[in-house]
């Protein structure tokens, strides 16, 4: 499994050094742990901390900036971030208005946040969670609380950054990221696995003419394998299930991110989008704006992810509120 890499043990502390070189202006490293923070944070207002393993760049890195997350933590390679380097990042931010910890929905970030909060709120270092939980593929309607977090987290983090930046209270900003995360539904699709650093071995076994559907952004089992198909079915089949789910209808606005795994290119993505578009003007679902990106990636995964944003007007005012970073600008 051929990377561009020196020593694996040098995976993590070599890439994050490299993020620093390339922004050093904007972004500083966090003493002895595996974290940064954005360099123009207002101390009176709310920081949000984001995090989770390496090898899904730009997430969760590349995700703090200006309207989005203050500081990120960053795991092993598909492995999350322990609890001291989630506690150094807490403290190294501005912490006065208090912390929102953003992260996916995984056991090993559950634990190690919560761990991480425990911790923080020893040190009079107020914290919230929020949990993203988007997949639809992982569990029921009724259980979203068990539900992986895969692209969702763009949304999540998005809205929770433009309402700190507002200058809200700790309590409305966790409100404010809680309904985004409420109302972000997502699903992907693997045509072939991404490989680990290290690993002489992909990370599962998918056959050439195959699909997994409904795969996770570990490689989790899908909902179900089914032959290759068009691009026009496989959207099609995807649509269906995040139409239901996010009880979309006639008259309603939502903004779409159509996601790469790692190895799809811009082309192939740009097909699937405009069968989005097309199937969405023909339920009279208003596309308030589409973001065609590679952000929460495998490696070199094949396959992507579609996740649909449901508006309201309060959702749309805190979409809109500027936001950037070297790998997202709005």
């Amino acid at each position: 499994m051929k990377k561009i890499m020196n020593q694996e043990e040098n995976v993590m502390e070599e890439t994050l050094q490299g993020f620093i070189d390339a922004y050093a202006d904007d972004y500083e490293r966090v003493d002895g742990v595996n974290g940064v923070i954005y360099r123009h944070m207002d101390p009176d207002k709310v920081s949000v901390i984001t995090g989770g393993g390496a090898g899904h760049e730009p997430l969760f890195v590349g995700f703090a900036g200006k309207g989005l997350a203050s500081g990120a933590v960053m795991g092993n390679v598909f492995a999350a971030p322990n609890p001291d380097t989630i506690l150094e990042v807490t403290k190294a931010v501005e912490n006065k208005a208090g912390v929102l910890y953003i992260y996916g929905n995984y056991a090993g970030d559950v634990l190690n946040f919560d761990m991480a909060s425990e911790l923080a709120e020893m040190e009079d270092i107020e914290t919230r969670t929020v949990k993203v939980s988007d997949d639809v593929a992982s569990a029921s309607k009724e259980n979203k609380e068990e539900r992986r977090g895969i692209a969702g987290d763009v949304f999540v983090l998005k809205a929770a950054g433009a309402a700190a930046d507002a200058g809200l209270s700790l309590d409305e900003v966790t409100r404010i990221a809680a309904k985004a995360n409420e109302n972000t539904h997502s699903i992907g699709v693997g045509i072939s696995p991404g490989t680990s650093p290290g690993k002489k071995a992909p990370m599962f076994e998918l056959p050439d003419n195959q699909i997994e559907f409904g795969l996770g952004i570990h490689g989790e089992k899908g909902i179900r394998r089914a032959e290759m198909m068009s691009a026009d079915d496989l959207t099609d089949e995807m649509l269906d299930h995040l139409l239901v789910d996010a009880e979309l209808k006639s008259g309603d606005e939502a903004v779409v991110l159509l996601n790469g795994l790692g190895s799809t290119t811009l082309m192939e993505l740009l097909i699937a989008n405009q069968k989005v578009h097309k199937e969405l003007r023909a339920k009279g679902i208003t596309v308030y704006d589409t973001d065609v990106n590679s952000y929460c990636t495998t490696q070199e995964m094949g396959g992507f992810s579609i996740t649909i944003l449901k508006l309201d007007e309060e959702l749309k005012t805190y979409y809109d509120a500027p936001a950037h970073s070297p790998y997202y600008h709005k």
